[in-house]
Order: C-alpha cells, then structure tokens, then sequence
C-alpha cells in the first residue's frame, strides 16, 4: 500500500481539512458505484447464495437453517470493532485490504466444497469472508463521506443504494443461474419437463411407484423422466390427501437411498406454567387487544380443508453406473423472463414438495425416485410451466462459480487501489497513546454528541411502521379473502414485488438523492417524512376494500414503495449528518447498528399483533406507530444545517 495509507492524522487536522471544502478531483463515478456493488456480493452470496449452493450440496435444511444464520453475525455487531477501523490507518487501507480478504476467503471456499469436509470449512471460510465483509462496509460507508462533499453525498445517496441493490439481484439471481448452467453442462444432459394445470387433465387417485417398470435402455449413460409432459388437474384436493402422497414419497425416497435423512429438529419442551412476560405482559396487552380491535370472524365453513392436487414425475437413469459412483440429479422449475436476473421469482404457482435433489448409485438406479408437485390452491387458470434436471459435478459447478467471484472480487482491489481518491482527511484519527483509550473515546465520543438522545430515539422509530409491515405484507397477500387477505398466489407476489416494487424503489430511492442534493436535507426533510408514511395508506385501502384487480394491488404496492425509496435517503442523509466529525466511520457504524435494532424489535411482534386483530386494524396501527417518528422528524429538523446537502456556492 502507499506510505501516506500509514501516516497518522491528528483530530486537529482531521478537521481543518474537511471533504466539503476539499473535495477530491476525481470523479466519483469511478469508484462509487464500484465500491457500493462489491459492499452488497459478499452480503447476499452469505444470505442467499449459501443456502442454494448447500441445498445442492445434499446438506439438510435443518442444517442450512441453523448453521447458515451464524453468517449473519458479523453484520449485527460490526458496531463493535468500528472504532479501531477509525483509529487504525486509512480507510482506503481497509477497503482494498478488506476486498483482498474476502477475494482469498472466496477462493478457499471454492477449494474447499470439493473436499470431504466441505461444510464445516466452508462455514468457517464464510465467516472469515462475512467478517471481512462487515469490516468493508464499514471503512467504505466512512471514506464516502470523506471522499465525497456533503452535497455529493447527498446526490449520491440514491444511486450508491441503486448499485448495492444491482449486486443483491446479481447475487441471487446471476450468480446462482451461472452455478445452474454449470451443473447442467459438465454432466448428463438435461431433461426438460412440461409441467400443466389444466381443468381438462385427469384426476389421479393414487401413485404406485413399485408398479413403475424401468428397464435398462441402450447409449449414453442420461436420465429417464415419465411423465413427460406432466398433466395436473385443477381440481382441489383435501389437505390430508396431498400431504399424505407428499409422506409417501418422502418415505420411498428415504427407502431406497435416494435422498439422506435430515438432521431431526429440536423438539420442544413440554408447555409448563406461563413465563412472567405472558403472565404480565403479553398476555395483559393481547387481551387489550382483542377486547378493543377484535379480529373479523372468519366465515365458518364445515367442509374438509382444500389444498391444491398434487402430480408425481418418476426419475431415473438409464442404466447402470459404474461401480461405486454416485450420480446426483437436482431437479428444479426452470427460470423465465426476468427470474433470470433474480426479479419476480416465484413458483408460478407451482410448489416443489418432495424431490430437490436425488442421489442414483448401482443399487437404486433401477427404481423411481419420486419428485412431488403442489398446485397453489388459488390457481385457476390454465397454466403450463417447465421443471429441469441437472446432474453435472455439483461441486466442481459451485467450485467454479465461487472462484468466479473470488476473481471479481481480486478485480475489485486492484480497481480501487488505483481508483479511490486519497482524501486529505483519511487517516487514522488519533487523540490519546493506548489503542485501548482510544478505542473508548471514540465509542464514548458517539454518546457525547449534542441532542445524542433524540438522535437516537430517531433512528430507531423513524421505520417503527416499516419494521412492523415488512412482515405482514406477504401474509397479507397471500391469505384467503376470507381470511382478511387478497388471495394472490405465491407467482403473483413475485411479481408485485419482484418486479413493481423493486422498480419502484429504486425510482423513490434516485430521486429522492437527486431532490435532496437540490434543495438541501433540511428543506427536503419534512416532505420525505411525509412520503414514507402517508403512502402506507395504499395498504389501509387494500385490507378494507380488498379489491379483485390485480393491477391495483400492483399500483398500491408499487406506490408505498417508492414513497419508501424517497423518503428513507432523508434517513441516511440524517444518519451522515449526525455521524458528521473526527470520528465519522465509527459513529456512522453505531448509527446503522441502532437502525438495524429498530427493524429488528418491531419485526419480533408485528406477526402476534396482526393474528390477533386483523390485517385491517393492523394497517391502521401501523399508519399510528409512524406518529413518534414523525414528531421527532420535525423536532430535529430545527438543528439540521440548512446547507447540508446542498451544493457549495464559491
């Protein structure tokens, strides 16, 4: 690294030479939107990209479940350690370095999933790599408010937020379709299946894998699927019906060796007296609840719970394989459109219960393994999909795809130890001897900033309503009518949000840099408070007309999405303006940390209040819950500077 990464800078001088009057000359379209995209891989192929990568691997989703929600760690309690990436060399140092790491922590998991303890490694080198990430983030979020004026952060904010969205879609979507590809090209080839709901397609009553005669076929070693095309009837089946063709093939598949038994799930202790928060708490408050906003009665229906039918595909393979080989098909519905590029996905209406991944040796490559598809039981329309098996060198697929990254990544330091500017004020911010001292001052310097309490009471209830919707909107779409809900199916979700919501936000989260970077924080603040609050009314209209048109449901979603997109760049540009002084990196750390504490808490009770009192009453105490931090949103916005974004006049 350049020597000037090692030099100490001094409070004094971290202050004489701040960003917004020495601003670097170099533009920031070359290093900003590089730097925000890399900030988002490491964050998805960890949230996202693992989870898929295991599933094919064989490893049980108990344990994908328990083990891969570890990784999210380094990212809760990055706070933490922010002070010493503030009080330790430059922040450009640790980006490029950070970058290296995750490059190098990429490439071992790539080497490692070939190997026979490749979980285990695996998961460590994830976490080394979700550590490095997290420590990424925080030097990149602190050297874009010193690379960058005040007003180019504010112009920015929209679009860095764009491109960190970019890698999000890349990661679950690009990436994990690179992996498929490459599954499906170093292997048997794949089959195509056309799966259809139809009104017209046969009902069957039952399937009898042992009556399925599969004989030896002459060529190439290639897999054998009946039937094909696959034909579902429409018509609805009872729950224990399908769920007990969904057992059987569980049950048959685990019988004859193709799919591995999952690690048992923790079983629960025996109910015993209430707990001290049910007895005084929750119990007290939920009776409150229901006593005041009681939840619509559901219409009483006397017939046996419906659940959508089921149809089953036979695999196999042609022939025998070689004596101790395993061939591992995966089998899955084959993307379309934009699910390509990881917008829009779903089922399509079409749920794969039982048949992910099938492992075929000499022993079983002559009997049917079953794979089981649900129809969703709001499905009502003629609909045709197409289900795909792969069956290449799974690890070797994966191998490459992370090495892929791990050289994207390697790419990324090279770029940006070239590309990132060397702001003046970049350096490590020193003001006492011991590394231990100084750690705590600048931890305890965060507390001692003026009107700190109310800053903090901001952050964390200025998405009090957000933290509590975001997990009670796609309950809300997908129940019944009967149930309070909009009755979409699982396919017309994906689309809502998939493709109109995300659109939406990125429209909100643009403009809204773009206005704030014009008119200043200040003078932008009061209608962006506005738009993330009133627009959540659009969900208010749902629950109480529950309209049938499906394009409105589109139009109110998409609408309290970009009024979200607008109105969060005045939370981040809050969040800048707070963190603003010697100590920026760490201090725009904590802020985050409380942002993310303030989704997080909400979250844990949203799902309880809405069961008890409806989606409609639900919506409106979310539309209330935005009061406080309207309150605080107009209390603080007397201290902001009424400069601050806006561009310098010389």
């Amino acid at each position: 690294m350049a020597c000037n990464d090692m030099k100490p800078t001094s409070t004094a001088s971290a202050e004489a030479k701040p960003s917004e009057d020495n601003p670097t000359s170099r533009s920031a379209w070359w290093w900003v939107p590089s730097l925000y995209f890399s900030e988002g891989i490491p964050y998805v192929i960890v949230m996202t990209m693992s989870v898929v990568m295991y599933k094919r691997l064989g490893i049980s989703n108990t344990d994908i479940a328990l083990y891969t929600s570890w990784l999210y760690l380094p990212w809760v309690v990055k706070p933490l350690w922010s002070p010493f990436v503030d009080i330790t060399r430059t922040k450009r140092f640790w980006v490029v370095t950070m970058q290296f790491l995750v490059s190098l922590a990429l490439a071992m998991v790539a080497f490692s999933v070939r190997g026979p303890a490749f979980f285990k490694w695996s998961l460590f080198l994830f976490w080394i790599m979700a550590l490095g990430s997290a420590t990424h983030d925080i030097a990149a979020d602190g050297f874009y408010m010193l690379g960058l004026s005040k007003h180019e952060q504010a112009w920015w904010v929209g679009l860095r937020s764009t491109f960190y969205r970019t890698a999000m879609i890349v990661g679950s979507g690009l990436l994990v379709v690179l992996a498929g590809v490459l599954e499906s090209r170093n292997g048997l080839p794949p089959v195509e299946i056309p799966v259809q709901a139809s009104a017209q397609a046969p009902v069957v009553a039952a399937w009898d894998p042992a009556a399925v005669k599969l004989p030896a076929q002459a060529g190439e070693l290639r897999v054998v699927v009946q039937p094909s095309p696959l034909d579902i009837s429409l018509t609805e089946r009872s729950a224990e019906e399908a769920k007990a063709v969904i057992s059987q093939a569980k049950a048959w598949n685990r019988q004859h060796g193709f799919i591995a038994e999952d690690s048992p799930a923790p079983v629960k202790a025996e109910a015993g007296a209430p707990s001290w928060w049910a007895s005084n708490v929750s119990g007290p408050f939920g009776n409150f609840l229901t006593n005041h906003f009681p939840k619509p009665p559901k219409t009483v229906s006397t017939s046996v719970p419906a659940a959508g039918n089921v149809g089953v595909i036979y695999l196999s393979l042609s022939r025998a394989p070689a004596a101790g080989q395993e061939v591992v098909v995966n089998f899955g519905r084959k993307p379309r459109g934009l699910e390509y590029i990881g917008l829009g996905k779903s089922d399509k209406g079409f749920l794969l219960k039982e048949g992910e991944r099938f492992a075929f040796t000499s022993a079983n490559w002559d009997q049917p393994a079953m794979a089981v598809i649900q129809l969703d039981p709001k499905l009502k329309a003629d609909t045709a999909v197409t289900y795909l098996t792969s069956s290449g060198n799974i690890p070797v697929a994966w191998s490459i795809t992370l090495f892929f990254v791990a050289g994207l990544f390697l790419a990324f330091t090279f770029w940006h130890s070239v590309m990132l500017p060397r702001p003046a004020a970049d350096g490590p911010v020193v003001t006492h001897h011991s590394l231990i001292g100084e750690f705590f001052a600048t931890l305890g310097s965060f507390f001692q900033k003026p009107g700190v309490l109310l800053a903090m009471a901001f952050i964390l209830l200025y998405r009090f309503d957000e933290a509590q919707l975001s997990k009670v909107i796609s309950p809300f779409l997908l129940d019944s009518r009967d149930a309070g809900g909009l009755g979409l199916t699982t396919s017309q979700v994906g689309v809502v949000y998939g493709t109109f919501g995300i659109l939406a936000l990125t429209c909100g989260g643009l403009l809204g840099g773009f206005m704030a970077a014009k008119y200043g924080l200040k003078k932008m603040l009061p209608i962006m408070v506005g738009s993330m609050y009133l627009p959540k009314l659009a969900f208010v209209f749902l629950s109480w007309t529950q309209p049938a048109n499906f394009l409105i449901t589109c139009g109110a979603v998409a609408l309290e999405q970009f009024g979200y997109g607008f109105g969060f760049t005045a939370f981040m540009l809050y969040m800048l303006f707070f963190a603003d002084g010697p100590h920026k990196t760490a201090h725009f750390a904590i802020c985050t940390g409380f942002m993310a504490l303030g989704m997080m808490v909400p979250g844990m009770w949203s799902g309880w209040v809405a069961d008890l009192v409806g989606y409609k009453h639900f919506f409106v105490w979310v539309i209330c819950s935005a009061v406080p931090g309207f309150i605080l949103a107009m209390l603080l916005n007397r201290k902001i500077d009424p400069e601050f974004g806006k561009k310098t006049k010389h």
